[in-house]
């Protein structure tokens, strides 16, 4: 009896473009479906049972754990700066409380972990609006945007004036623990049967050793290639650990913690 394909959630950002590009350039991706997303898009997707994995944001894992089963080992997090979760501000971030903040509609974790930076690390009150409005857009009527993926990679380089915060940095600063941002989860109720899942598994793990003893030769492939130097590209996957250890599920416990205590979740 022929197996089902199994359909993978896929975020076209630069950050798991090294994970993605070896998967299919070394592994047999023949019973794989790729289903292109912004975060937000694939948690909903696999929320609803229209893809079976994904690298999901790690609020959709924490609200709806009873549903998924984590891939062990596979995250995207950060330990410090991690470059493409930005608050692009007119103004000190001690010195939003009251103003409404713009923050990326592609995002959810990212969301969740600002309003965490301004009400437990700061003890302030910023409204959070959503929006898809570029960052030249948003700052002609707010003080402050929160933008992620490429466009706050890219935005970053040009950004001369205010204020630029890095989320993964004001996270680290005050608990010194990694921040998980994504993490891979597979629907529990797609995980019986066969060994597809098993074989799926394996590859992730051989295209992240793969992605991580070759980032020039990434480089050299990624779409970003045109626009930062493979040095900035290499960097930045450099400050990216995609592994989930002990000191990783802390960093999530704690964002769970203030989750829970901020009714986030």
């Amino acid at each position: 009896m022929k197996r089902d394909r199994l359909r993978i959630g896929m975020i076209a950002y630069a950050n798991l473009f090294p994970i993605f590009y070896m998967l299919q350039k070394k592994c047999d991706c023949s019973e794989y479906e790729f289903i292109e997303g912004v975060p937000s898009d694939l948690n909903k997707k696999i929320r609803n049972g229209d893809i079976d994995i994904s690298p999901s944001s790690s609020i959709e894992y924490l609200k709806n754990s009873e549903r998924y089963d984590l891939i062990e080992d596979h995250s995207i997090s950060s330990k410090g700066p991690v470059k493409s979760i930005l608050l692009f501000s007119k103004m000190p971030i001690d010195k939003l409380d009251g103003v409404t903040v713009l923050v990326s509609s592609q995002s959810e974790t990212s969301v969740a972990l600002l309003e965490i930076i301004v009400k437990k690390f700061h003890e302030m009150d910023c409204p959070l609006e959503s929006t898809s409005a570029s960052v030249q857009q948003a700052m002609k009527s707010h003080s402050a945007y929160m933008l992620i993926g490429d466009q706050a990679l890219l935005e970053a380089v040009r950004w001369k004036q205010h204020y630029l915060y890095d989320l993964g940095q004001l996270w680290y600063e005050h608990t010194g623990l990694p921040f998980p941002f994504a993490l891979w989860i597979m629907r529990k109720d797609r995980t019986t049967g066969g060994g597809l899942f098993e074989k799926f598994k394996s590859d992730l793990d051989h295209s992240k050793q793969a992605a991580l003893t070759d980032l020039g030769t990434v480089a050299a492939a990624s779409p970003l290639r045109y626009l930062l130097s493979e040095e900035e590209l290499v960097s930045y996957w450099h400050g990216i650990p995609y592994d989930f250890g002990e000191e990783h599920k802390r960093g999530l416990a704690l964002f769970r913690q203030y989750s829970k205590e901020l009714g986030i979740i």
